[in-house]
C-alpha cells in the first residue's frame, strides 16, 4: 500500500511540475508587435483577413511558430510616419517594421544591424543591389520588403486611332499631347502627373534624371537646386499650366491616375510594374503597352526602381534579447519563404527581393521576368542618406508650391540651403 501511494504522489508531482512547465512556456511567449504598410486593397485581407486560402499571415505563422506571437497592424502608406513617430515618442517603438525610410531611424540609433538578427541563409537570398540600398556607415540596417519598377504605360488603341508614336522625348510629348487633347476634343488627358504627398518625390525623379540632374551629384552629395532639376521642374509645370495633364496633380494620386487610365481617360500614365493587374482588377479593358520614360533631347531616360523595407528596432527593456532577435528571425524566414511571399509579390503584382522566389514568380507571370531585367538599370532613392525623409518632403512642397505660381529655383534653392 505505502509503495502504491508512493507511486500516486510521484506521478502528481510529475504532473504537477508538466503543469508548471506549460504555464512557464506560455509566460515566455514573445510577442512581436509589427506594423506594415498597405500596399493595396488586398494587404490587410492577407495579414489580417482570410487571404492566404482561407487563413492569414498572423493565423499560419503562429501555428507554424510556436512561442512567437504577434501583434501585426497594418497601417496606410499616409497615416504610417505619424504612427511610427508618435510611437518611439513614447517608448513603443514596433518591433518590426516595413516603410520606406530607415536612415533617420538608423541615424538615431534606434535600429538592429541585419546581422544580429537576420539568418544567414535568407540574407545570401537577397539581390545584392537591393541590400546595397540599406547600407549607412557600413552597416546594412533594412532587408527588402519588395520593389518595383515604373515604366510608361501608353494605351495602344488610342494611339493607333490618331496614328502617332509614343513619345520619348520632352518635345515630343508636348505634340503627342498636344495631338490627343484636340483629337479627343479634351475627353482624354494626355499625361498623368502626380505631385501629392503620396509620391510626389518620384515626379521629381521621373522629371529630373530624365534631364541629367536628380537628388545628388556625382559625388553623393545633395544637388536638389541643379540648373538640371530646375528646368526639370520647370517643365513638368509647364505640362500642367498648359492643360496637357491631370486637373489636380497636387491631390491625384498614382492611384487616380491609374484609375484613370483604366478607364479611357487618361492616354500616358507612369505606373509600376503592377499596372495590368490593378486595371483588370478595376474591371478596366485597356489594350496596354510599356515604354521608356520620355527624357530631355539628348538625355536618358531611366526608370525609377522603389525598394521598401524591413527593419528591427532595439528593444532594451526585453528580457532575453537572443530569444527577441531568434523570434524576429523566424518572423523574417516565414515572410521570404517562397511559399508565402510569392503569394504576397504577386497579389499586388510587385517584383522580388529574393533570388529563390524569382522561378516561381516567372513560371506563374513570364512578363516578371522582363521587369526584372528592367529592374536592373533603375535608379533608387538615395534613402540611404540620413536626409531623404527632409528631401523627399522639401521636393513635394517645392512642386506643390510651384504648382500654385511659386519659383520653381527660389523653392529648390531654398530646400538646398536647409541641407548644408
Amino acid at each position: 500500500m505505502k509503495k502504491v501511494l508512493a507511486v500516486i504522489l510521484a506521478l502528481a508531482m510529475i504532473f504537477s511540475f508538466a503543469a508548471c512547465g506549460e504555464k512557464e512556456a506560455a509566460a515566455e511567449d514573445i510577442t512581436l508587435d509589427v506594423i506594415i504598410c498597405q500596399y493595396g486593397p488586398n494587404t490587410n485581407e492577407w495579414f489580417l483577413g482570410k487571404g492566404m486560402n482561407g487563413t492569414n499571415f498572423v493565423e499560419k505563422f503562429e501555428s507554424e511558430n510556436p512561442g512567437v506571437k504577434l501583434n501585426l497592424e497594418v497601417v496606410s502608406w499616409n497615416d504610417v510616419y505619424t504612427v511610427v513617430d508618435t510611437r518611439i515618442a513614447s517608448g513603443q517603438a514596433p518591433d518590426i517594421l516595413n516603410i520606406d525610410v530607415f536612415a533617420n531611424y538608423a541615424s538615431e540609433g534606434l535600429l538592429m544591424p541585419v546581422s544580429e538578427y537576420c539568418p544567414a541563409d535568407l540574407y545570401e537570398d537577397f539581390f545584392p543591389s537591393f541590400i546595397d540600398q540599406s547600407v549607412m556607415d557600413g552597416t546594412v540596417w533594412a532587408v527588402p520588403d519588395l520593389a518595383s519598377a515604373r515604366a510608361l504605360y501608353y494605351n495602344v488603341d488610342m494611339f493607333e486611332e490618331m496614328g502617332i508614336a509614343v513619345p520619348t522625348t520632352w518635345a515630343e510629348l508636348e505634340e503627342a499631347s498636344e495631338t490627343i487633347l484636340d483629337y479627343y476634343g479634351g475627353e482624354v488627358y494626355p499625361w498623368g502627373i502626380d505631385m501629392t504627398t503620396d509620391e510626389g518625390q518620384a515626379a521629381f525623379a521621373y522629371y529630373t534624371w530624365g534631364n541629367g540632374g536628380g537628388f545628388v551629384d556625382a559625388n553623393g552629395n545633395w544637388a536638389v537646386n541643379s540648373a538640371e532639376n530646375v528646368e526639370a521642374i520647370e517643365y513638368a509645370i509647364d505640362l500642367v499650366k498648359n492643360g496637357y495633364t491631370n486637373p489636380n496633380p497636387e491631390t491625384q494620386t498614382r492611384y487616380d491616375l491609374q484609375d484613370m487610365f483604366a478607364a479611357g481617360k487618361l492616354a500616358m500614365c507612369i505606373a509600376p510594374n503592377s499596372m495590368p493587374t490593378y486595371c483588370a482588377d478595376k474591371g478596366g479593358t485597356v489594350n496596354m503597352a510599356t515604354a521608356g520614360i520620355p527624357a530631355n533631347e539628348g538625355k536618358t531616360g531611366s526608370s525609377v526602381g522603389v525598394m521598401d523595407r524591413i527593419m528591427a528596432f532595439k528593444d532594451e527593456s526585453a528580457p532575453d534579447q537572443a530569444a527577441r532577435n531568434e523570434a524576429i528571425g523566424k518572423f523574417l524566414k516565414f515572410f521570404y519563404n517562397p511559399e508565402n511571399y510569392v503569394g504576397w509579390v504577386s497579389m499586388e503584382g510587385f517584383l522580388p527581393a529574393v533570388n529563390s522566389a524569382v522561378a516561381a514568380l516567372v513560371e506563374s507571370d513570364p512578363s516578371f521576368e522582363a521587369w526584372l531585367d528592367v529592374l536592373g538599370s533603375c535608379q533608387f532613392y538615395p534613402t540611404a542618406k540620413a536626409e531623404w525623409d527632409q528631401v523627399k518632403q522639401g521636393v513635394i512642397k517645392a512642386e506643390q508650391e510651384a504648382l500654385n505660381g511659386a519659383s520653381v529655383k527660389d523653392q529648390l534653392d531654398a530646400l538646398q540651403a536647409a541641407l548644408q
